[in-house]
């Protein structure tokens, strides 16, 4: 995969090694990681106590639907590629995910749910229900900052998810300030965003997923989410190694 530093002027780096861990239909996308910094409590918690213990904040597009969607979601499928390339390293995901929570109602949630998670890493999905709102993207900045600051108080690292994309809402969902606000913050505040709307549109114009129309749509989506699921676990895999901690991965 290659990353992409997505700053204002969004330059292009090469292919890096996230491209060697995923399957060949995840990794087709020419964009998808931001520029990938260090998550030293995370690392710290693999190299000294072999656990990691992730909380996933979300809204409803880090769900599935049915009475297996969990099981296929990208919170799960994130664990069993953490576990797989962290040998040894006890790996827990929990999730906190609500429909149509903005930024802020997550800010406000994030505390309590670090203490009972006990999380050195959180993953924060949010954007599209401030852009359906219209929130003010200064607002939503705002809140992102907070979320962050709340996070390292506590000891927990922060990696940003964007968006997804969806060919039916594209024109109907407003979502270029947010994603900017995002990339912006994520570059001030020195973490990584996963660039998961950069990367469903890449797979949706590319062919890799028809993400147009109903057929066989939930098995789409599980192999979207599973794709997800492992390219974010090579992201949280390689900020660790740059953290200065011997970490022990495949």
């Amino acid at each position: 995969m290659r990353a992409v530093v997505a700053g204002l002027v969004g330059l292009a780096l090469c292919a890096g090694p996230l491209a060697a861990q995923a399957p060949s239909e995840c990794s087709s996308g020419d964009t998808a990681i931001g520029a990938v910094f260090p998550v030293p409590f995370a690392a710290t918690a693999i190299a000294t106590t072999r656990k990691l213990n992730v909380l996933v904040v979300g809204a409803g597009s880090s769900t599935l639907p049915g009475p297996e969607g969990a099981r296929f979601a990208y919170p799960a499928r994130l664990k069993a590629a953490l576990e797989k390339r962290l040998p040894g390293t006890a790996v827990s995901v929990t999730t906190d995910v609500i429909r149509r929570r903005t930024a802020a109602d997550m800010v406000r949630a994030i505390e309590t749910a670090l203490t009972a998670a006990e999380a050195s890493l959180v993953i924060w999905q949010t954007g599209t229900t401030d852009a359906m709102r219209s929130i003010d993207p200064e607002v939503f900045g705002a809140a992102l900052e907070r979320g962050i600051d709340i996070a390292r108080s506590a000891g927990s690292d922060v990696v940003l998810m964007n968006m997804q994309y969806s060919p039916r809402t594209e024109l109907m969902v407003a979502v270029g300030h947010y994603a900017e606000a995002l990339r912006w913050v994520a570059l001030q505040r020195g973490v990584s965003l996963f660039d998961r709307f950069a990367l469903m549109k890449s797979w949706s114009e590319l062919g890799v997923f028809k993400l147009r129309g109903s057929a066989n749509k939930l098995d789409t989506a599980r192999r979207v989410h599973d794709c997800i699921g492992r390219l974010l676990a090579e992201l949280v895999v390689e900020a660790a190694g740059q953290s200065g901690e011997a970490i022990k991965a495949k």
